[in-house]
């Protein structure tokens, strides 16, 4: 009677284990499993640059047209081409000045013929007034040599104009450059008599261009003289410049005003490659604000709104619907739905729902007060239940050991 004793209490002990290993793992099997590990941030206030973008067409900021001053003479040679790049005086081209040159040395010839007319009359007119008090001559007759003196010295001026013409005709058989540029048309072909006036070439001024931005009439305030813009040519060509001035209108069918912006191109492999003419987008810099901004990996897009998913103090998920803003490398501006103080999930929110329960690993906890005061936390009956089974189970450990050494102890007697 005394052994049966030990063995029931063993007995007992064993059927106690297996109860409450059994509670234990449905305690375990009750508590929720979390569908992701996630990193949490929250919104921070940073300052972004604001920007007007616009487009436009790069052009030449001054053209000069350069032509032909002489007339009926024939090119005989052209020294430069479209794209060269030229100083202020240099030769573009050369007419045939035989005929001008021969022109020259007639008029110096009548030049000097009317200085010996005039020096002849000069000497009569001399003689003249010295006879005027002796009264050898006549009055008339003085009168007629001080006239031709005077005749022949204005003779001596007409044909000192021609000659100063026939040079100046004789200098126009160079085409010269008005300033320093370069080439950007070539009309003057050897050979060919052009007339006065005729265009020969066009010049870019100091080879500088300008980009012409279209800019809305709603947001010409925006602009002063003087904001900075970077340009982006079609040819990747990158160049920075100032505003120099607003249009003083506006289109009144399209509401487009032109904004002159002085650019400057900007090292890099592009460089150079910008050309009057070509379509450009830029910047103007307006400054900058602060914003608040998330990380652009943190943003869920679902049926073409943006979404963040903001943890809650039980580590549940909300789906919040956001407006964003501005962009700034990896940060983009949200204008609603979150504050600074809100957490969400730093990356990987495609792959979570609304309700979805987040393993956090890393960013502040809730505090037993803030989890307390918004919502219980389901898995404390569950801890409950599987720390109970536990001491179950080890003071059913205990009894069946002190059963084992009953039993023990009762078969060691005689």
């Amino acid at each position: 009677m005394h052994r049966a004793n030990p063995l029931a209490a063993a007995a007992l002990a064993l059927a106690v284990l297996a109860g409450c290993g059994d509670k234990a793992e449905d305690a375990k099997k009750a508590q929720p499993k979390p569908a992701l590990t996630v990193t949490t941030v929250t919104p921070q206030q940073v300052m972004l640059p604001v920007v007007l973008a616009a487009n436009g067409n790069l052009a030449a900021w001054q053209e000069a047209s350069v032509g032909a001053e002489a007339s009926g003479l024939r090119i005989s040679d052209v020294l430069v081409n479209v794209g060269d790049r030229v100083r202020r005086g240099q030769v573009l081209a050369r007419f045939a000045a035989d005929t001008v040159r021969a022109e020259a040395a007639q008029a110096q010839a009548a030049v000097a013929e009317a200085e010996a007319a005039a020096a002849e009359a000069a000497n009569n007119a001399a003689r003249a007034r010295t006879l005027q008090q002796t009264g050898a001559m006549s009055a008339s007759q003085i009168n007629q040599y001080l006239t031709a003196e005077k005749t022949a010295q204005a003779r001596v001026e007409a044909a000192r104009a021609q000659l100063q013409q026939q040079q100046v005709r004789l200098n126009q058989t160079q085409v010269l450059a008005p300033d320093d540029g370069v080439i950007s048309a070539r009309t003057a072909t050897v050979g060919a008599v052009v007339n006065n006036g005729t265009e020969l070439f066009r010049l870019i001024r100091k080879g500088r261009l300008e980009w012409r931005a279209e800019v809305t009439s709603s947001e010409i305030a925006r602009l002063t003289p003087g904001t900075r813009a970077l340009v982006t040519a079609t040819s990747n060509a990158r160049l920075e410049g100032r505003v120099r001035t607003i249009g003083p209108t506006v289109d009144p069918q399209s509401r487009i005003a032109i904004v002159y912006v002085d650019v400057n191109p900007l090292p890099g492999p592009a460089a150079g490659s910008a050309r009057a003419g070509m379509f450009a987008r830029g910047e103007f810099d307006l400054g900058a604000q602060p914003a608040l901004t998330v990380p652009q990996q943190s943003l869920v897009v679902r049926e073409g709104f943006n979404y963040l998913m903001r943890v809650l103090p039980d580590n549940r998920v909300n789906q919040v619907k956001v407006q964003i803003g501005r962009i700034a490398g990896d940060r983009v501006e949200v204008l609603s739905g979150v504050d600074s103080s809100t957490r969400i999930v730093a990356s990987g929110g495609g792959f979570l729902n609304e309700g979805d329960l987040v393993r956090v690993t890393n960013g502040p906890a809730p505090t037993a007060a803030a989890g307390a005061a918004s919502a219980p936390n389901p898995t404390a009956p569950a801890a409950a239940a599987v720390a109970s089974a536990a001491a179950k189970v080890a003071s059913a450990a205990a009894l069946t050991a002190s059963a084992a050494a009953s039993v023990a102890s009762q078969g060691n007697k005689p």
